[in-house]
């Protein structure tokens, strides 16, 4: 069967994937935690074949690092899903209920969106999360990993389909695509796939925007600032950037830029300089700072770059209008965050700049689904319509109008023999 026929079916799935209730869902994603954990010394022997062939043909170790599935990543999967099971069900859920007239009731109910095609990267561990909380959502899903992870994927899906098709879920709920070549047949599928979420590398999500007629959800790059105020904490800024940095380098939620006012510069950067130097992190500054604590010149380039290595690119600023501008003209509209304690200058960033999350005072590694409490995601969006930042369960879902009549007909509005009165309930 071509993927194409596979879509097809799915679609005529869709409704009835929809329609199963919150608890056979619920069952279905309890079945996945068995099936996980008690085949996990084969996943783990899966993944440890994709990490010997990563190493003979030489990946890069930011790809590397998403790869491994360690017995923590097992681990926080697990909670992901056990927090998904205890989140209240979000599909078929009333918005809105609103007498237009006497006797003509409108309704707008949440729905799943209902065929999904995720196409993600070297992580397996996003393989699971996907698949979850299309299940949660009551969406079917073609999920289609890199071929970096092609054991632990191909394991991964086969666990998580047997479990949901034995709790009484659609057969084509799930479909694996594994083939590279299988892209493009995606790609093309835009009278059966309602949404593509693509997960990976700039160059990756924007061959997927520019070859699909598909809506496309989700960011092409993560280039993440900190902008540190003049009146700021010493003690909270060091291990806020640090973590920022060094905690998950390769995330696209890691700092790329460091942006600090005039007037903090001397109270931060001898202690920073320090704290990098421990870390291993290359700063790539303006002269201001560069003739001074041993930085690499930034270009104008570095300020465009996404590293995903131990990399900062950093420039003084005058003021935090300053800041507001150079972060939403070279931004990703991903995640910025101020280091500030005048609530009043961090209230007016956040405003004022444009991104899918802004922060104050925390690293801008908390951009994620899980650690906003939904449970996981399928991604990050950095886009206006529908969804943005972290894609949980409710990003998901979209809505339909149900309209409760009895005989009524526009003719009699438009005559002003009846007058619509509106009142919500």
């Amino acid at each position: 069967m071509t993927i194409k026929e596979k879509a097809a079916a799915m679609k005529l799935d869709s409704t009835l994937m929809a329609s199963k209730p919150a608890k056979m869902r619920n069952c279905a994603l309890s079945a996945i935690i068995k099936a996980l954990q008690a085949n996990q010394d084969e996943i783990y022997r899966a993944n440890e074949q994709d990490l010997a062939e990563a190493a003979e043909q030489h990946v890069p170790e930011a790809v590397v690092k998403r790869l491994k599935f360690s017995p923590q990543k097992l681990s926080d999967v697990v909670k992901g899903i056990e927090d998904l099971i205890a989140m209240p069900d979000k599909v078929f859920e009333t918005q809105l209920v609103r007498e237009l007239d006497e006797g003509l009731t409108l309704v707008r109910e949440s729905c799943p969106i209902g065929v999904i095609g995720v196409i993600f990267e070297a992580r397996p561990d996003a393989m699971v999360q996907i698949a979850c909380l299309c299940i949660k959502s009551g969406n079917c899903a073609i999920l289609k990993g890199g071929s970096e992870t092609k054991h632990t994927n191909k394991l991964l899906f086969t666990l998580i389909s047997q479990a949901a098709r034995e709790s009484g879920l659609p057969e084509n709920c799930l479909f694996q695509a594994e083939l590279r070549d299988e892209i493009s047949e995606l790609l093309s599928c835009h009278e059966s796939v309602d949404l593509l979420i693509p997960r990976g590398s700039n160059a990756f999500v924007q061959y997927i925007m520019n070859n699909t007629k598909i809506p496309v959800m989700g960011h092409a790059d993560g280039i993440c600032h900190i902008y540190v105020d003049k009146l700021f904490d010493i003690d909270k800024a060091i291990p806020v950037l640090i973590d920022a940095k060094t905690q998950y380098t390769a995330a696209c939620n890691a700092v790329e830029t460091l942006l600090v006012h005039t007037d903090a510069v001397d109270a931060l950067m001898p202690r920073l300089h320090k704290a990098f130097k421990e870390h291993h992190i290359e700063l790539r500054a303006t002269a201001d700072i560069a003739e001074r604590y041993e930085s690499v010149p930034a270009t104008d380039e570095d300020f465009q770059t996404e590293y995903l290595d131990l990399i900062l690119s950093a420039k003084t600023v005058a003021n935090i209008d300053e800041a507001i501008v150079h972060i939403n003209k070279y931004g990703s509209h991903h995640t910025d965050c101020i280091l500030t304690e005048d609530q009043e200058a961090a209230e007016y960033f956040m405003r004022m700049v444009d991104s899918a999350g802004v922060y104050q005072n925390c690293s801008t590694r908390f951009a994620d689904g899980f650690r906003y409490g939904f449970g996981a995601e399928v991604g990050i969006s950095t886009g206006k319509l529908h969804a943005r930042g972290p894609v949980g369960i409710e990003g998901l879902l979209t809505y339909k109008y149900k309209l409760y009549g009895n005989g009524q007909i526009v003719s009699d509005y438009a005559s002003g023999k009846k007058e619509f009165h509106f009142k919500d309930r």
